[in-house]
């Protein structure tokens, strides 16, 4: 295997850093950028300098895009990194690029990893032009940095590499590493790559170094890529989309695709309860009383995993979710709770009617707390037809607007009766 010599000098190069391209062309994929006339490859090819953020997966030419812009405007590059830095470091980089003469780019990894006050460091030297900020981020900008950063600086969001993509990376770097890699087991290895590039060219490393003769085999392959862990932030944007995936395929009634969410995000490390507790939410927001069963069960599978733990437990859910998908549907007292809500929030600090107040003293019955109320356990039916619950001004307000699915058709039924009898 060829290598470069790293910038302290050092022989050895990982694979992923000396096949970084040189130019834009060699860039692969990211055209929605990088195509012709595409703003983001003519600001590289003409060398004007702009602050931007680059939001993308790992491995999909954060710093490769910001070392083009540098080559190409011949500025200088500093590199921090937000895991390793902070605010002492910043002031060292402006230092530096207040003695040069040349532009300099701070490009800045895991920027989302400063807290707000750190990101506020860099606010007057993107101002005055003493640095243009680069910032890589694998988590969504909106959520994670500053209004007043992102107003200065333009945002660029980078997208996995196809499987195409990989392939045609990891087809140039084999033209520098003497292995006999059969194509169906390149096709395995850029699957398990997720998109990532740099995962793509470290993986072949590792093969390179273990296999024998250069040969790679589907043994060796599948020993690589049993210690290599799928990629899966607890805490990112990927993690927020999946159970989103798996909450909007219950609620579509899709129990197979609810299935694949679920085991996808299982077997990229979520934990369990986290995905329990959001089965809950989605019989109680999505099921209803359409089948109030469908809340019991998955009570009842969040307790047999804290019985059982994994993998075991695992099962108790995935029965939970396939459940909800193929229950009757209905969020009617979802929505009838939040119109409660926005009323109670709105509506200010309404008396209770008097005769629905409690009347525990002499006093409070005087007063006529509790006067006129009507026990509805004593009234035909045991219903006290035409009674009024409300605070007078928000008399007669209506909420909960049953479905005429599952068991919520025969609520509905109930309440028309009641309606009806309220109206004699």
């Amino acid at each position: 295997m060829k290598h470069k010599k790293n910038d302290k000098g050092n022989t050895y190069l990982p694979l992923a850093s000396s096949m970084r391209p040189t130019n834009v062309d060699d860039v692969v994929g990211q055209t929605h950028l990088l195509g012709k006339d595409k703003p983001l490859r003519q600001a590289i090819e003409s060398g004007v300098l702009h602050s931007m953020i680059l939001w993308g997966p790992p491995g999909t030419g954060k710093t490769t895009l910001a070392k083009l812009m540098a080559e190409n405007a011949n500025a200088r590059f500093e590199k921090l990194s937000a895991v390793f830095s902070g605010v002492k470091d910043i002031r060292e980089v402006v230092e530096r690029a207040k003695q040069h003469a040349e532009p300099t780019i701070l490009f800045v990894d895991e920027i989302h990893r400063f807290n707000k006050t750190q990101q506020d460091a860099f606010l007057p030297f993107v101002e005055d032009g003493t640095f243009i900020l680069i910032g890589a981020t694998t988590e969504n900008p909106s959520f994670e940095l500053n209004n007043a950063l992102l107003s200065r600086a333009r945002v660029y969001v980078l997208k996995p590499l196809s499987e195409e993509e990989l392939l045609q990376i990891l087809q140039r770097a084999l033209k520098n590493v003497a292995l006999d890699f059969p194509m169906d087991l390149q096709k395995i290895l850029v699957a398990a790559s997720d998109g990532d590039a740099r995962q793509v060219l470290n993986l072949l490393e590792v093969l390179n170094d273990f296999s024998k003769d250069g040969v790679i085999t589907k043994k060796l392959l599948t020993e690589v890529l049993q210690v290599n862990l799928r990629r899966f932030d607890k805490q990112g944007e990927a993690f927020y989309d999946q159970i989103s995936a798996l909450h909007k395929s219950v609620r579509g009634s899709s129990p197979d695709a609810a299935l694949y969410w679920l085991c996808r995000m299982l077997d990229g490390g979520c934990d369990p309860r986290y995905i329990a507790r959001r089965v809950i939410r989605m019989a109680i927001e999505d099921i209803g009383l359409a089948d109030p069963r469908g809340l019991e069960i998955a009570l009842k599978a969040a307790d047999v995993y804290e019985r059982l733990g994994s993998p075991e437990g695992e099962l108790a859910i995935g029965e939970a979710v396939v459940y909800l998908a193929v229950a009757s549907k209905s969020n009617a007292v979802y929505k009838a709770f939040n119109e409660a809500m926005a009323d109670a929030k709105n509506s200010g600090s309404l008396e209770v009617p008097l005769h629905l107040r409690n009347a525990p003293t002499k006093l409070m019955k005087e007063l006529g707390y509790g006067k006129a109320y009507r026990y509805a356990h004593n009234e035909p039916d045991g219903f006290a037809a035409g009674e009024n619950y409300f605070p007078e001004s928000l008399k007669n307000r209506k909420y909960y607007h049953p479905t005429m699915r599952g068991l919520e058709s025969k609520i509905a039924e109930k309440l028309e009766v009641l309606k009806k009898k309220d109206l004699k």
